[in-house]
């Protein structure tokens, strides 16, 4: 059985993604959230970072879970409970847990928004949405219909999109930032797009689409996340000659 070292995967996962340099929010805590005893044989990939996907990362036999969304977005909770479980199991199958959250979003090849902008073949792209000290999406100028747009999200997404058509029905100007950005939906806007692609957003931002005069396409926060951590995933396993497998544990939002 292929074995690697975590400490150089983490090594390799951190100089890649330029994970002490790249700003997140406070509580994201980037990099490796929990060792394992060193060594890694199967790497799995997941979305989020639970108990439901630390049980099925066991049952893939994974020493090594890559996840998006981390354990930690806030002080540290007491560890009973749910919470105690989840660390037992962590420790007891000698899981490691790797996460990457903006830094992921943002890479240039192994990235949310660079994987999701190539899966529907936008191009002529531009550095978009400035956040947390730097830009973390892609600006496409293309022009495409809002109905062959919607089309192209739903094959690659697998999901439906919602639209919110309250710009033209040809799209010029397609800006692309995965997961949760709905709500800053004017800052899109006044950086030049007049299509937005995201995972989700608040309910008021359907009059302020129409107000705005711009489409905006709700993916789903999961389903437009799931690209960054295959991507990763593979890339470790072309390097490193380990095994990898995606364990969709879909939310529906």
């Amino acid at each position: 059985m292929p074995k690697a070292s975590l400490a150089k995967l983490v090594q390799h996962c951190d100089r890649v993604l330029r994970t002490r340099d790249v700003g997140d929010y406070n509580g994201a805590a980037n990099g490796l959230q929990v060792e394992n005893s060193g060594t890694v044989t199967r790497v799995a990939a997941a979305v989020d970072a639970s108990l439901a996907t630390v049980k099925l990362a066991m049952a893939a036999k994974a020493d090594l879970l890559l996840v998006h969304h981390g354990l930690f977005w806030s002080k540290a909770h007491p560890w009973t409970g749910k919470r105690y479980e989840l660390l037992r199991l962590l420790l007891a199958n000698d899981l490691a847990v790797y996460s990457s959250h903006l830094p992921l979003d943002l890479h240039p090849v192994l990235g949310n928004n660079a994987q999701l902008t190539a899966a529907l073949k936008l191009k002529r792209l531009k550095p978009f949405f400035f956040s947390h000290g730097q830009n973390i999406g892609l600006k496409a100028r293309q022009k495409i219909s809002r109905q062959e747009l919607a089309r192209r999200l739903e094959t690659v997404l697998g999901i439906k999109p919602n639209v919110l058509p309250g710009g033209g029905e040809i799209c010029e100007r397609i800006g692309i930032v995965t997961g949760g950005a709905g709500a800053e939906l004017a800052q899109a806007v006044a950086e030049g797009v007049d299509t937005f692609i995201t995972g989700e957003g608040p309910h008021w931002t359907y009059a302020l689409a129409e107000e705005l005069g711009v489409n905006v396409f709700y993916g789903g926060h999961y389903a437009t996340e799931t690209f960054g951590v295959k991507a990763l995933a593979a890339e470790l396993s072309r390097k490193f000659k380990v095994p990898w497998r995606f364990l969709d544990h879909p939310t529906g939002l």
